[in-house]
């Protein structure tokens, strides 16, 4: 297999399905819907949708139920960026190259794309309940709502902005613990793995030890990409990472790497990693380009 090829081929067909369910840019509220489009289609490598149709393809997979819930789960991921990069959270001017949301639209539309893109996410995420009306349908939504959350992605967010306020004075113990960096890595990052792969085993009627599986596996990948871009962070450049290096060190932010030191990091990731492609190969079932896939996440340079 060309993994390279395929890979396009699969970030091709996410990206269709995505653009596919996106609003009608039409009616006194036209903005917003501009905004929204803008948003989700300033690139992106469409991680999310393609695990999920993927560990939906492993089990066995094929209605078209999983689209949009591929759609739903980028428009969550991409809300999520909209609202990072406001003046109050981290002020970005520019993501991959492109003006951010609110410096194209301004900063209160900005607030509201990001809020009319979770909204519309479960509009769409929901439009699945009319091609199967099926327990798996509610569950993957349930999934899709708990990851997003106070309990997901929201909860890892909130403990991110705390502890660089808590560390923008004097060092305090809350910003150098470890367990406080691994809460907002499982969280703020892995949360939205899980329900990715989560979702996708739920809708392909993945057995209950299965779900299981499928869970670690998503949250050690989530876990070992977060560490990864810590390393990154520190050996890579602006040219081969795409986006500023050195970031965390200027900012005096711990991280895994200063907390554990390099080497110990690299150590963690393919420990973390191991395990998670043990478990993947534990299954019954296989799909020979999700293993690619992860192991090609895991050990990315940029």
């Amino acid at each position: 297999m060309d993994f390279k090829k395929e890979l396009d081929k699969k970030v091709s067909e996410a990206e269709q399905i995505i653009r596919s369910y996106l609003p009608k840019e039409e009616g006194l509220q036209t903005t917003i819907m501009e905004a929204m489009n803008y948003s989700v289609l300033a690139g992106g490598k469409r991680l999310r949708p393609i695990l999920m149709l993927e560990t939906y393809r492993l089990f066995g997979g094929k209605d078209k139920v999983i689209e949009p819930f591929m759609a739903a789960i980028e428009m969550i991921h991409t809300y999520s960026l909209v609202h990072d990069d406001l003046p109050a959270m981290d002020n970005d001017l520019y993501r991959r190259g492109k003006k951010t949301t609110h410096a194209v639209y301004g900063e209160a539309m900005g607030i509201l794309a990001g809020d009319a893109l979770l909204n519309y996410a479960f509009e769409t995420a929901l439009t699945a309940l009319n091609m199967s009306p099926s327990p798996q349908v509610a569950e993957a939504l349930q999934i899709l709502a708990k990851k997003a959350g106070i309990y997901g992605m929201i909860g890892g967010q909130v403990v991110d902005i705390e502890s660089e306020r808590a560390g923008s004075g004097e060092k305090t113990d809350d910003k150098e613990n470890l367990d406080t960096i691994l809460f907002i890595h499982e969280h703020k990052t892995a949360a939205m793995i899980e329900s990715a792969m989560g979702i996708g085993a739920v809708l392909a009627g993945a057995s209950e030890l299965e779900k299981e599986k499928i869970e670690q596996i998503a949250s050690d990948i989530g876990l070992a990409f977060q560490i990864r871009d810590d390393i990154l962070d520190v050996t890579s450049t602006t040219e081969e990472l795409g986006k500023p290096v050195g970031s965390d060190e200027r900012n005096q932010k711990a991280t895994y790497v200063s907390l554990k030191g390099l080497d110990e990091a690299r150590e963690d990731v393919e420990k973390i990693s191991e395990r998670a492609l043990g478990i993947l190969a534990s299954l019954d079932v296989s799909n020979p380009f999700l293993t690619q896939l992860i192991t090609a996440l895991i050990n990315r340079k940029k």
